[in-house]
């Protein structure tokens, strides 16, 4: 097989190859005075199985920067072409939830099938349902398989520790967790009344003198985050540690979680973090083994599911 990266995230693809012990494939990616992307491919990929490795998260260059590798590999004559999706944008838009807008989430894994990708690798998606969105093989990955070894060392119990969900959407998430880690678990009940904007309504559950933990799929401009930390403490909570998969941190993302009372932020690299004003709060958790355990799988035809035993 192998394994190319575009631009978003090179760190986490070279670790993925490290783990792989396969070097990441040369590939030219530059920009024309004008924006233009071009892309090339610097070795023979026929009858190969490719895997292309980029996150989607702004700009939206490496949705282009993608759509052109799926279509040079295909065009190379790959044997198969997988999009290795780490972080995969565009997902808070599943719906039409509203008139006269786009379900951009279908729209852009349609565009990916259409180019010649013939498998999705993805992490953590903000609606699992988006996995039906596409007529190829879909792998969804989970970050808790790295995440909850990282959260078993602080050593809480039920008598001191709860995971709180800061939304109904991440729910099911923080029950997960809230089982593995045998904590318990409250849930926060918030209002959207615009764009990256939450205000906490109800907050179902006891925090009194106990270390919360708040889980989420991801952190963009902190908000939500920031409302369920305050809540928390309002509600008796001893403190607030945040735990996310994907660490977007639009502004004013890290201003407002150093401001907040948020004791750490942890986060895995699907994307390529850029929060040096949070750097004293901030840990990043790799997740480049269980992307690299789910190729290795994939190639030789194994099942994934054994990877997932703690999800049943």
């Amino acid at each position: 097989m192998k394994i190319f990266s575009g631009r978003s995230n090179s760190k986490l693809a070279q670790a993925i190859s490290v783990e792989l012990d396969i070097p990441l494939g040369p590939c030219t990616i530059k920009n024309f005075n004008d924006g233009e992307i071009y892309v090339k491919f610097e070795e023979n990929i026929r009858n190969e199985d490719v895997f292309i490795i980029q996150s989607t998260n702004p700009p939206a260059e490496n949705i282009i920067e993608l759509l052109l590798m799926l279509d040079a590999a295909r065009r190379a004559s790959a044997q198969s072409v997988t999009a290795v999706i780490p972080y995969y944008g565009y997902a808070r838009q599943d719906r039409k939830d509203r008139p006269r807008v786009p379900i951009s989430a279908r729209l852009f894994l349609d565009t990916f099938e259409a180019v010649g990708a013939g498998r999705v690798i993805t992490m953590d998606l903000h609606s699992p349902q988006i996995q039906g969105f596409v007529n190829i093989p879909f792998d969804h990955l989970y970050s808790r398989l790295v995440l909850l070894e990282r959260l078993k060392r602080l050593g809480l119990n039920l008598d001191n520790g709860v995971v709180l969900s800061p939304d109904m959407g991440s729910a099911r998430m923080g029950q997960a967790y809230a089982r593995y880690l045998d904590l318990g678990f409250a849930l926060i009940d918030k209002r959207r009344p615009h764009h990256n904007r939450a205000e906490v309504v109800h907050l179902i559950g006891d925090l009194k003198g106990r270390q919360v933990i708040i889980i989420d799929d991801m952190i963009d401009t902190a908000g939500t985050l920031v409302s369920a930390a305050e809540a928390a403490m309002e509600n008796g909570a001893e403190s607030v540690m945040a735990v996310a998969t994907h660490g977007l941190f639009s502004e004013p993302a890290s201003e407002r979680l150093m401001a907040a009372p948020i004791d750490k932020v942890i986060v895995t690299n699907t994307i390529d973090v850029k929060a040096e004003g949070l750097a004293p709060k901030l840990e990043i958790i790799s997740v480049a083994k269980v992307f690299a355990a789910s190729i290795q799988r994939i190639t030789a035809g194994r099942s994934l599911s054994s990877l997932f035993e703690m999800e049943n």
